[in-house]
Order: structure tokens, then sequence, then C-alpha cells
């Protein structure tokens, strides 16, 4: 079993940027997939952006080109570089590493963008 717990979440400008990272209790198996999500007060969570266990990315269209999600298994952890931050981005970020087909998702991090 493995246990997500995120962290960098904050307050920041407009046009800021800030580093998520998601470190995993136990191990991570370079198979397990993760993802970083979000849920803004009154929607539904949204796949943000994932990395399968080839490296392969995908990212929301509203993100693109503005955050890049990596993953480090040596330090068990992932990470969401988000770059040129507006307050639409502003949400509760979660991360979901699936092993075997089975989800586990962290508490989830808070990150407001305003002025």
């Amino acid at each position: 079993q493995v246990q997500p717990v995120e962290s960098g979440g904050g307050l920041v400008q407009p046009g800021g940027s800030l580093r998520l990272s998601c470190a995993a209790s136990g191990s991570i198996f370079s198979t397990d997939r993760m993802g970083w999500y979000r849920q803004a007060p009154g929607k539904q969570r949204e796949l943000v952006a994932s990395i399968t266990s080839e490296g392969i990315t995908t990212y929301t269209d509203s993100v693109k080109g503005r955050f890049t999600i990596s993953r480090d298994n040596a330090k068990n952890t992932v990470y969401l570089q988000m770059n040129s931050l507006t307050p639409e981005d502003t949400a509760v970020y979660y991360c979901k590493i699936t092993r075997n087909y089975i989800p586990y998702w962290g508490q989830g991090t808070q990150v407001t963008v305003s002025s």
C-alpha cells in the first residue's frame, strides 16, 4: 500500500509559480501511474496532469504550456511545476498514485491565486 502526501501549496499572485510535491510513504514502483487532480469550490474534481511509468505525460488543455509533471522514483516523489498561475487555477490539488489499478489519494493541498 502507498500513501501520498502533498505539499507546496499556498497563496501566490497571478503570474507567479508554485511547485507541488507528492511524497509517497513506502516505495513508488516504476510501474505506478501518477496524477495530479484539482477541485475548485462548487466544481467537480478534474485531472490536471498525469505521468505513466514510461514517462508519458498528459495535461488538461487549460494548463498546457504552463504546468509540468515529473517523477523521481528514487525519491518516491512526483512533482507539479505550475507557472503563469491565474485565479482560475485556485483549487485544492490532489495527488493520485495508481498501482495495479487501485487508486491511492492524498489529502490535498490548497493553491490560491490572488492579488
